[in-house]
């Protein structure tokens, strides 16, 4: 009897360039007219000091509308709904971010090792989590969009390609869901402000995930 083949390696998803996948869905952005222009500004600075004032929970599209001095239908025609008004709020940060873990300094940008790099990612993502729970939350696509909204998937990516660095032999694409998970802005807003745990906790907790994971505990 013939011996068993040996096992196929397990199947990785192909590795794409990155590209920098913004959150913003303004690609006609430097066309608008200058009075779209002021108006959207005017929507996203009421929209800004309403969820500094009570939170992203506490705004509807009709408020920020009164809030800026403009109809209703400009709000609705400029960004759709409200999470699209939230999301607007979302990309300078989602941007900045973007660009630092993409090509800022290391150790979040490029020049550190792998697992220093995952180590670093992790730790700035929750806290900028931290500082814009609120908003976050309220941005949060629904269930059939949350995983393949550009900014989700470029941050997946981006971890799938370090771990890979890190653990070639792994199912990095998978593990890369599973390391995500830790960053969901629902379950920070649980363990922070539900459970009381301290952001220096969940930053810990993340360093040392990913030490396990990448079998880099004892060479710290």
């Amino acid at each position: 009897m013939s011996a068993a083949p040996p096992s196929a390696p397990m199947p990785q998803e192909p590795v794409e360039p990155l590209e920098l996948l913004q959150l913003g869905t303004d690609v006609d952005e430097p066309c608008l007219r200058a009075d779209a222009a002021r108006n959207r500004a005017r929507l996203l600075e009421a929209a800004a000091r309403l969820v500094a004032e009570r939170g992203a929970d506490g705004i509807t599209m009709e408020e920020v509308a009164a809030a800026a001095r403009v109809g209703k239908g400009t709000v609705f025609r400029r960004f759709g709904d409200r999470t699209g008004l939230l999301t607007a709020l979302l990309d300078h940060s989602e941007k900045k971010f973007q660009a630092a873990f993409l090509t800022g300094p290391p150790p979040l940008g490029p020049g550190a090792p792998p697992v220093e790099r995952l180590r670093a990612f992790g730790v700035a993502a929750l806290r900028r989590t931290a500082d814009e729970l609120e908003l976050q939350l309220a941005a949060e696509p629904d269930a059939g969009r949350r995983f393949t909204n550009a900014p989700r998937r470029v941050r997946r990516h981006h971890v799938a390609l370090l771990l890979r660095e890190a653990v070639p032999d792994a199912d990095c694409d998978l593990l890369a869901h599973t390391l995500m998970g830790q960053l969901d802005p629902a379950l920070i807003h649980h363990l922070i402000r539900q459970c009381g745990m301290p952001p220096e906790r969940l930053e810990a907790a993340w360093v040392d995930l990913v030490d396990r994971v990448t079998g880099s505990a004892n060479s710290c």
